[in-house]
């Protein structure tokens, strides 16, 4: 005897009414979406409270002459135009581009040149590349405590090896000629782990039956790396140069704990500038107007490169 159950039918000359089947189809709609709510919307609560409503908060705060504490009151554009006339924030934009324009750059090249010359089978390969990623994982802050005992004038291990080397002793991040550069050295050291990491896991995409087409062709090295190689990892360096640019643009914590915008304003970038208006200088208004300046400049950046990217997928498909 089949132990299969029985369809479930209606019974011979029954009727569907169609209001009623309409209606619940609605309750059970209704039902089902509560049910999705209720799982869904301690995620949304946390989202609204930890990034649109302080987002909101902080763009109506940038119309404000407000410092938190007592009431304040509507400047309208007045923080904007104050800001295009501070020459503590002028000076604030310069050290970041000079920032960025050193450090972007420099962490991408040589993060492709690392991870070009780690990609082969060598002996210890994986310690190699434990080692190079190893200072990414070290926070900013702990790299900032470490290099200031390093580059200290006095009693730094610096100027120690330069004195047994001959030379004279160096301000390091006391000197406001070195301090910038010396940020950005640092910086380096850690951010260039970063770019190892995931150009090796492009470069395991470039198709090895290209290369070895190459190769029997008689293309070089530099051929290889400049037809095949480059050009696959076009997208991944697109994000990586994206990724930089915003790490740069908010570097905080590294000024924060080695040189606190000194000397002389030297190391002073903007996210210094925001968090010392806000603060120290309590003028919380004037700087969510400055966080907003960086948040334009990001967008922009971002659009640029989404835009150039774009076209560049527009030739390329037109060339094919």
């Amino acid at each position: 005897m089949s132990t299969l159950p029985r369809a479930l039918t209606l019974p011979p000359g029954a009727t569907v009414n169609p209001a009623a089947a309409r209606r619940a189809a609605r309750r059970r709609s209704r039902r089902e979406t509560a049910t999705a709510w209720g799982f869904i919307s301690p995620a949304v609560v946390v989202i609204l409270g930890l990034s649109i409503v302080p987002v909101v908060w902080s763009l109506l705060l940038s119309f404000r002459a407000d410092d938190l504490v007592t009431p304040g009151r509507w400047v309208g554009l007045d923080n904007y135009r104050a800001l295009a006339q501070d020459p503590n924030f002028r000076t604030a934009v310069g050290n970041t581009l000079v920032y960025t324009a050193l450090y972007v750059p420099l962490s991408l090249v040589g993060g492709l040149v690392l991870a070009l010359a780690l990609n082969r089978r060598i002996r210890f390969i994986g310690l190699y590349r434990t080692l190079v990623f190893v200072p990414f994982v070290v926070s900013a802050t702990a790299q900032g405590v470490l290099f200031s005992f390093i580059l200290d004038p006095e009693f730094g291990v610096a100027n120690a090896l330069l004195h047994q080397l001959g030379v004279s002793s160096q301000g390091f991040l006391t000197d406001p000629d070195q301090a910038i550069y010396l940020l950005v050295l640092v910086s380096l050291w850690s951010g260039v782990g970063f770019c190892v990491v995931v150009y090796l896991a492009a470069l395991q995409d470039v198709p090895p039956e290209l290369v070895e087409s190459a190769r029997i062709d008689g293309a070089g090295r530099w051929r290889v790396l400049r037809h095949i190689t480059l050009p696959t990892l076009a997208p991944v360096t697109v994000f990586l140069l994206l990724w930089q640019l915003i790490m740069a643009l908010q570097v905080f914590d590294l000024i924060y704990v080695t040189t606190k915008g000194g000397p002389l304003g030297s190391t002073a970038v903007v996210v210094y500038f925001v968090w010392q208006q806000a603060f120290q200088m309590f003028t919380a208004g004037y700087g969510a107007a400055a966080a907003y300046v960086l948040a334009v400049a990001l967008l922009a950046a971002g659009g640029a490169l989404r835009l150039a990217r774009r076209r560049q997928g527009r030739t390329e498909g037109a060339v094919r």
